[in-house]
């Protein structure tokens, strides 16, 4: 997979790329990530991005220009399955997105910032647009990043054990059962017999009931 991510504030963006499963992945050949300062594509001598609004009002925004040439420059390299728009009026990440994007081949990732984009550019670039909650940042980053970890992990090769993934909270719509690990007992707080006993479809059977009973508790409403 290749992951293009356009910022406006690309320092953001490059130290999470360096460290544990995504630098893993990318050290793999699995995901090429490359993220491109949109003020390379500014106009003027000043490197403007942003400018007023329309019929005034409080905040800048991101001008279309400098993001057609970005976007416009990219897709003559390849073709992308999808332009996705990081803003917190998207629709909402979750665990069925990401397995969605996982299997893609090439994505642009586009980070608003100041009070957002001209609205041509959703109109006539961007095919998805994605929020990571009903909540507002300073910018796009950190829900790029946040985007970009949920879908890493999914594709084959990056965990040490691909059946890993398919066993997180919200893959069933559940949230996963309790777990343990050594020792058996600490503090005279005891690890649950069924789960020492070496019955295999035991086991899984208790763990299924679990993860219904935490769903049930926690979030009915992915029972719904």
């Amino acid at each position: 997979m290749r992951i293009d991510i356009i910022t406006v504030v690309p320092d953001l963006l490059t130290s999470p790329f360096e460290a544990s499963i995504m630098k893993r992945s990318i050290n793999k050949g699995l995901v090429d990530v490359q993220i491109h300062n949109l003020r390379d594509y500014a106009l003027g001598n000043y490197n403007q991005i942003d400018d007023y609004q329309y019929g005034g009002g409080a905040g800048m925004v991101m001008m279309i220009e400098p993001i057609d040439k970005c976007i416009s420059a990219l897709q003559k390299e390849r073709d992308y399955d999808e332009v996705i728009y990081m803003t917190p009026d998207g629709k909402t990440l979750n665990q069925g997105v990401a397995n969605e994007i996982s299997i893609l081949e090439n994505i642009i990732i586009l980070c608003g910032h100041y009070k957002g984009v001209d609205q041509r550019v959703r109109d006539h670039f961007i095919t998805r647009e994605i929020s990571v909650g009903d909540y507002v940042l300073s910018g796009g980053e950190l829900g790029a990043l946040v985007l970009c970890d949920s879908i890493i992990r999914l594709i084959p090769g990056v965990l040490g054990n691909e059946t890993s993934a398919l066993t997180d909270s919200f893959q069933d719509n559940l949230l996963a059962p309790p777990i343990y690990t050594r020792p058996s007992s600490y503090k005279g707080w005891e690890v649950p017999q069924i789960l020492t006993s070496g019955n295999t479809p035991k086991i899984e059977q208790w763990r299924e009931d679990q993860a219904y009973k935490h769903t049930q508790e926690r979030r009915p409403d992915l029972l719904e």
